[in-house]
């Protein structure tokens, strides 16, 4: 017997190689977060792809930005590493997860890499059964040793949050040549099993452990349905399908990964990306200005039919998109002085001046959705939830009261500016010779670090605001790969940042708010929190097991965060607003969470 043993915080992940009797269960296809699957074992197909489109074909993507690096999961390069290897959007093109998430329900897994999953129903262990179909590129099989060796690679060399997730595992164990479970700890919470399930396996057998954290440009060995073609580093990537890919008849792939080849083509701006993809070099464009949308697309291949305009509707929640403070710094420690700083923002004024009242105004991080606590009187659970933190909420945002500062337009309300003058007199400020100044005579001061031209607009409109009450507000629009490595280290005393939200909240909320990604390299916790009431409500999340207790848990944590006044709420659109060649077509049925890239498929292969 054979024993491995890797340091997990203050103890130690016993991993066995010999096989362990796995517990009593019965073997499932799928599992949700809360509730039961949607599709029944013996589902087709997901509601999303038309399992008819034709394989073939090709699609160009277009990002702003640059790459240095073919390994997502390290931190080095974390930022900058070639897009659609492993991505949200294109699509995990060459690696893959142990299950696959359904687009069109909150949280559910359903099998890849393991056709199974067996799990008890106080959730106390997981347990991944790997499909002896499954194939490495090299044709190797997939095996349960690649998976243990996957977890604990990544816990010793891999970026966040791959690099936690055995902190709340007690027992990694392989229980077969194909099967792996793992024993969770008791604060794992209901959630966490489907997040083990969504985690990369890579093949121990071409894996280099002593370069693992090393960037690369050396194509890796993987299980995805493509391989990766040709890289012209910073510049583009190019994939091609495999046609061995071992996963092609799985009911979870019908109509899925259409195209023979993908490539995605790096711009130094987007307005740079926006030209090219007029001239047809690219094939697809988001679209996220409203203007835009409306005045800049009358070119000739969108006038004679060639380029198409579609929006579509999801029901997801909209998200956090606002200025950022970091908390990290001293200044901004102060809730009444970010509360003031929150309420000088006049969103009436830039949405009428800038975006021809497009928008609206964002106030919850849950907005557009039954999880926002906005206009909702606190539950009884969330009282109770909140009952150890008196001071975590304000009044009026506990009664539903709570609304973001409304002002005339004018872009110079005196009331407004009258009552963020108050809070920032209690909190030791005066206006003096025109400039506002702390106790020790020092002007009120800052820099917001800005990524384009879209936010420096908006960031001048806030220095106009800011400026009517002496406060200075500098702006410091940085290269791509100086944001990442600032935004990476939390070089920034305000950076614009846009939250993404969806109706399973869960652990990803740990590595943007949480206490113990405060001081982390790498994490999403942008405004630097570390507060008692965030992380028992984070945990309140992760441990609810009814969708009542879920939701109570989540709109209070929404509560605390408004409370916090961590970020300068902005505003949202509405809609998905793309543009794409002719050529490329879609399904019919939009998801809950939207249009979903990987199910598009390229017309001409079917000619």
């Amino acid at each position: 017997m054979r024993y491995f043993l890797r340091p997990i915080s203050a103890a130690l992940l016993l991993v066995t190689a010999s096989f362990v009797p796995a517990l009593a269960a019965q073997p499932q296809h799928a599992i949700a977060s809360h509730g039961e699957p949607a599709l029944a074992p013996d589902f087709k197909h997901f509601p999303y792809a038309n399992p008819d489109a034709p394989k073939g074909g090709r699609v160009s993507y277009g990002v702003v930005g640059t790459f240095d690096n073919l390994n997502p999961f390290i931190l080095k390069s974390m930022r900058t590493t070639a897009r659609g290897m492993w991505d949200p959007q294109f699509g995990n093109l060459t690696h893959e997860s142990l299950m696959q998430r359904s687009r069109d329900e909150p949280f559910t897994l359903y099998g890849l890499l393991a056709e199974s999953v067996e799990f008890d129903d106080e959730r106390t262990y997981i347990q991944f059964n790997i499909n002896p179909l499954a194939r490495w590129s090299d044709g190797k099989d997939v095996t349960a040793d690649d998976v243990i060796f996957t977890f604990n690679l990544l816990e010793e060399k891999g970026r966040p949050p791959y690099s936690s997730r055995l902190d709340k595992v007690k027992n990694m164990e392989k229980t077969g040549p194909l099967s792996v479970r793992f024993t969770l700890k008791e604060d794992a919470g209901n959630e966490f099993p489907l997040i083990l399930g969504l985690n990369p396996v890579l093949p121990e057998h071409a894996t280099d452990v002593e370069t693992f954290d090393k960037t690369t440009f050396d194509p890796p060995v993987t299980s995805g349905p493509y391989r990766i073609s040709e890289v012209k580093p910073g510049q583009k990537i190019t994939f091609e399908r495999r046609p061995d890919y071992w996963a092609n008849d799985l009911p979870i792939k019908r109509g899925i990964d259409n195209y023979d080849e993908i490539s995605i083509e790096y711009f130094l701006s987007d307005s740079a990306q926006f030209e090219a993809f007029k001239k047809g070099i690219f094939d697809f464009h988001a679209e996220g200005s409203p203007i835009s949308w409306k005045r800049a697309y009358n070119f000739s291949a969108v006038e004679n039919g060639d380029v198409e305009k579609t929006v579509f509707e999801r029901k997801t929640p909209a998200g956090m998109y606002g200025f950022v403070f970091n908390t990290r710094r001293e200044k901004f420690q102060d809730v009444r002085l970010r509360r003031a700083l929150a309420m000088l923002f006049d969103f009436e004024w830039v949405n009428r001046t800038l975006f021809d009242d497009a928008y609206k105004r964002t106030e919850s991080y849950f907005q557009h959705s039954f999880l926002s606590s906005i206009g909702i009187p606190a539950s009884d659970i969330e009282r109770k939830l909140l009952e150890p933190f008196p001071d975590a909420v304000d009044e009026a945002v506990l009664v539903g009261n709570y609304h973001a500062t409304r002002t005339n337009g004018s872009g110079r309300d005196r009331k407004v500016q009258r009552a963020a003058l108050e809070l920032l007199n209690e909190a030791g400020y005066r206006i003096s010779g025109g400039k506002l100044l702390n106790e020790a005579g020092e002007q009120l001061a800052f820099e917001v670090m800005t990524q384009n031209e879209g936010q420096e607009k908006i960031a001048l409109a806030y220095q106009r605001n800011l400026a009517a009450l002496g406060i200075e507000l500098r702006i410091h629009t940085v290269d791509d790969a100086q944001y990442q490595r600032r935004s990476q280290n939390y070089d920034y005393d305000m950076i614009m940042k846009s939250y993404s939200a969806s109706l399973s909240p869960g652990t990803e909320q740990i590595w943007r708010w949480d206490s113990r990604s405060r001081d982390v390299p790498g994490t999403f916790n942008y405004a630097g929190t570390a507060d008692p009431a965030i992380d028992a409500m984070i945990e309140a999340m992760l441990e609810a097991r009814s969708q009542e207790d879920f939701t109570a848990a989540v709109r209070a944590f929404d509560r605390v965060l408004i409370s916090g006044h961590y970020v300068v709420p902005l505003y949202y659109l509405p809609g998905q607003r793309v543009a794409y060649r002719s050529n490329l077509e879609h399904p019919a049925f939009t998801p809950i969470y939207g249009y979903v890239l990987p199910a598009w498929w390229d017309k001409r292969a079917a000619q």
